[in-house]
This record gives structure tokens, sequence and C-alpha cells, in this order.
């Protein structure tokens, strides 16, 4: 289990770790055809959504200073896991949740969500 939460947690934020590439079949390839996630706004995204966002931001190329902690993951199967971990940018501090499935030799994210955190 310590390899697979490892290798997850290379993986997240989930979008923002650049190293694993971010051309628009990158992106596919970390992601299921029926991929969807939630924002933090409550609205529903779908995967050519999510995509198109992304390869405008990486366009930008704009920095985006994040820190990650509280990993904590949860097998729901034999291949499935469960990620979440907290996300803090800047003053903005969201929990994430990455629902993740291993395929062969490498992962790929089926559904993400991040939920603000408010005092």
């Amino acid at each position: 289990m310590d390899d697979v939460v490892g290798e997850l947690v290379a993986r997240e934020p989930l979008f923002h770790r650049t190293e694993f590439g971010t051309t628009r079949a990158d992106l596919e390839a970390m992601t299921s055809p029926d991929y969807w996630e939630v924002g933090a706004s409550g609205r529903v995204y779908d995967r050519e959504f999510v995509v198109g966002v992304l390869l405008e931001r990486y366009a930008a190329d704009a920095p985006d200073p994040w820190s990650a902690d509280g990993f904590a993951c949860r097998p729901l199967g034999p291949d499935t896991f469960l990620l979440t971990y907290t996300l803090t940018q800047g003053t903005r501090v969201t929990r994430r949740a990455t629902l993740w499935e291993r395929t062969g030799s490498s992962w790929r994210a089926l559904y993400h969500q991040g939920t603000v955190v408010t005092d």
C-alpha cells in the first residue's frame, strides 16, 4: 500500500504537476474517458471542459504556487483508490479528493472534487 500512496501523492494535486504532461494527449491519458469533477463552486465539469481549461492555463504559463498536505489513501477495490488531501494556494484552502484507477503500470483519474475550506 505504501507504493500506491507514493505513486498517487506524486500525481497530486491533480493537474498541477506538469511533469506528467501538458498536452491534450497527456491529459486524456491521465483521465478516464468518462472523467468528471465537481469544482469548488459546486459546478460539475466533464473531461472535455477540464482539458480545455487546463490547456489554456498551461499556455499562459502563469505561476501557480501551491502546497499540499494531509494525504490519506483508501482502497475501494483491487485497482481503485480514493486519495484525499488539503491544497493551499495563497490564502485559499481546499479539501481535495481524487478517485484513481490503476491501469496496468499507469494511473488515471476517474473523478475529482475540491471543496473550499471556510472558517
